[in-house]
């Protein structure tokens, strides 16, 4: 069986697209999936399957979720080497080893596409303040600096400006979810 993480965008967030993580849990068992495990009600899966390809298993999900819930939900599916490798490769992990910056203000926000290069430039050449980025083919790392609630430069502005889907998750649940997968 391969381990995998589905995160699933914008579900339980202010009251909209509402799912206990009981049902959640269920579905992934009637659709197959086994060893499911929630974190958190924001949406994060764990789970284990014979399946290999993430983008099958991305579709089966987002059509369960339509058809049990009615709520067309974007699912994101790595595997956990990836966000592993995610993680490892965060341009800011020297300056919060050190205390330069706050952990608590440390974002991944995980792209289903490499972005558009051409935005990706324009983005890079501007300036947004005290708030840093950095986007690869598979996630912007993002401190946010004065905070995620007032931040501009949220997962919708990211998606919109990078024209790919994406899903934010802050450093400690990428830690626990890191941690939750690694069960051997």
């Amino acid at each position: 069986m391969n381990r995998y993480i589905a995160l699933l965008r914008g579900i339980n967030v202010s009251g909209q697209k509402k799912i206990k993580m009981a049902d959640l849990k269920e579905l992934f068992l009637e659709l197959g999936f086994s060893s499911v495990v929630t974190y958190i009600q924001s949406g994060n899966v764990l789970f284990e399957s014979n399946k290999t390809e993430l983008n099958d298993i991305s579709v089966t999900i987002h059509q369960g979720i339509a058809e049990k819930f009615g709520f067309d939900v974007p699912v994101l599916i790595l595997k956990p080497d990836t966000l592993e490798l995610i993680y490892s490769q965060n341009p800011f992990k020297q300056k919060l080893e050190k205390g330069a910056i706050e952990d608590k203000k440390m974002y991944f926000t995980l792209l289903e596409s490499a972005p558009d290069v051409v935005s990706v430039k324009e983005l890079e050449n501007a300036s947004f303040g005290d708030e840093k980025f950095a986007i690869t083919d598979k996630v912007v790392y993002f401190y946010a600096a004065n905070g995620y609630g007032k931040t501009k430069l949220n997962n919708n502005f990211f998606e919109r400006k990078l024209k790919t889907k994406a899903t934010t998750r802050n450093l400690k649940t990428v830690l626990k979810l890191l941690e939750m997968s690694d069960l051997d």
